[in-house]
């Protein structure tokens, strides 16, 4: 099967070698430095959640715009993989702890098409990423700590290695703890601008609430 059929039928493809290692790293490097992490308090950046069993630092594209370079320049590669035109959403960095998971959980509408981009690890030990390959008519907010019996799939991905997968019909989780001291990695999504989600295009819904936040 092409990459595109596999994305299709299964709900997921490992899209190996996207990027070179000493190229995420370098850019980790540069986001650490840019944003004092490891000098300064992380609280900020501070989050768990239901999804996660321990902090985990989160950083969104709105706070370090560079990452956005990732984002937009994956679109036409990721609008070949997926098979069809695609249109930017959001993309956020996440920091896992040591022994730390992802429960089983759907995205939210932004996240038709998400990819997971392994940029390091803290002992170089992969670390499996499951996807659900029977898709959910409706998603929800439901979360579980695995699949309750549905059948997926899971890759263990290198550094510069991503996996695409259908997010908000297709359940998906980090079901072992990290075997890593740490492990860094960036969550890209788009959405098809002839799709259902269309309006979720460059996150507006959720630009928009952020602004009314704002006063």
């Amino acid at each position: 099967m092409t990459e595109t059929e596999s994305y299709r039928r299964q709900g997921y493809v490992a899209l190996e070698g996207l990027f070179a290692p000493i190229l995420l790293s370098g850019f980790y490097e540069r986001m650490r430095s840019d944003l004092q992490i490891g000098q300064r308090s992380m609280r900020p950046f501070t989050a768990r959640g239901p999804l996660l069993s321990k902090d985990a630092i989160e950083i969104y594209a709105m706070h370090y715009p560079p990452m956005l370079t990732f984002l937009w320049g994956l679109t036409p590669r990721i609008s070949l993989a997926t098979g069809c035109e695609l249109l930017p959403t959001y993309a956020y960095f996440r920091l896992y702890q040591h022994g730390d998971i992802c429960r089983v959980h759907n995205d939210r509408l932004a996240c038709e098409h998400s990819l997971s981009l392994t940029i390091a690890y803290g002992d170089d030990k992969p670390w499996a990423l499951s996807v659900g390959t029977e898709p959910v008519a409706e998603p929800s907010a439901l979360i579980t700590e695995d699949f309750a019996g549905s059948p997926y799939g899971s890759v263990a991905m290198q550094p510069g290695d991503g996996v695409l997968y259908q997010g908000v019909h297709h359940r998906h989780g980090r079901l072992d703890p990290n075997p890593n001291s740490w492990s860094a990695h960036l969550f890209l999504h788009w959405v098809d601008p002839n799709g259902p989600y269309a309006d979720q295009a460059f996150d507006r819904p959720a630009i928009e609430q952020a602004r009314k936040a704002a006063g």
